[in-house]
């Protein structure tokens, strides 16, 4: 049973293109409700496989013989493939948000909503946690963090009282950090300053953005001509990754024509405006307010 409300699910199956008789990869298997609407589209010739670093999606696992789980993280995708003798799939799908379980689970430190250890890893056994970055990190690096991945004006303020703090006594606790930075931010505007402030910290936990690039510079190997590139990016750093990646083939956008003024690209990004959940789907599942499609097919 899926824990989680699929994101933008209609329009990220539509955008896959699916060939029944196809192999396709869902990079980011959570909860399943991607896998199990790919599986509906595919024949008994199909192949889905599927990557996911935490344990705990072990138990969302699919009982089907087209089916395989892969306990990875899905930088590492393409050497898997190769082991198990897959050179070129027709198909990508990337739900780059954090699970709702994840949210949900107050042992996880994923939300400032619960009591809980900082602890904020996607894979329980990677050894930077959350608590580790905050208690360790140069107050400089916190700040370049912070404002980095978190996109906070106030990020030097906020690094000087952490680094302040923990003078005194570790910060360890969910509750200690969103305590000590709830008297620096505007009372309106709390929730949505503690919310970039734990994503700025669990996004370099998690090497999310580097992670990223490392799977992006692989999808272009491992799609057959015609395949689709799905990916739904949750924050705006990521999206300006994926774009860029897609439009022009490098990370910083910088795009390359060739003598007659043709871009040079591996791929064709077939929506040209960023698709977005209707309200709709906001109303139904809120936690996909903030999603961004992008779909794009290999040349």
């Amino acid at each position: 049973m899926a824990y989680h409300i699929p994101v933008l699910l209609h329009e990220s199956i539509e955008g896959l293109n699916i060939a029944p008789d196809g192999t396709y990869l869902d990079l980011t298997f959570g909860g399943g409700g991607h896998s199990r609407e790919i599986l509906k589209h595919l024949s008994a010739k199909g192949r889905l496989i599927a990557f996911d670093q935490d344990e705990e999606a072990f138990a969302n696992t699919i009982d089907d013989s087209r089916f395989m789980l892969i306990r990875s993280n899905f930088r590492y995708f393409r050497n898997f493939l190769r082991y198990h003798k897959i050179h070129k799939v027709d198909g990508i799908l990337a739900d780059l948000g954090v699970s709702s379980k994840h949210f949900d689970s107050p042992d996880r430190g994923f939300s400032f909503r619960f009591e809980g250890p900082l602890d904020m890893r996607m894979n329980r056994n990677a050894p930077l946690t959350a608590e580790v970055v905050v208690n360790t990190y140069n107050e400089k690096v916190l700040a370049k963090i912070l404002s980095l991945y978190g996109e906070l004006t106030n990020a030097n303020r906020l690094a000087k009282a952490i680094a302040n703090e923990r003078e005194h006594s570790p910060i360890t606790t969910v509750e200690q950090l969103a305590d000590l930075v709830s008297p620096m931010v505007p009372p309106q505007q709390k929730n949505k300053m503690l919310a970039k402030v734990f994503q700025a910290i669990r996004i370099e936990v998690n090497r999310e953005m580097e992670t990223l690039r490392q799977m992006l510079l692989q999808v272009g190997q491992t799609l057959t001509t015609e395949g689709r590139l799905v990916v739904i990016a949750y924050h705006s750093l990521e999206d300006r990754l994926v774009k860029n990646y897609i439009r022009s083939g490098n990370f910083e956008g910088e795009v390359e024509k060739d003598f007659y003024g043709n871009v040079i690209s591996t791929f064709e990004q077939l929506n040209r405006k960023v698709i977005v959940p209707s309200e709709e789907e906001i109303l139904r599942n809120p936690r996909s307010r903030s999603a961004k499609l992008r779909i794009a097919r290999k040349k």
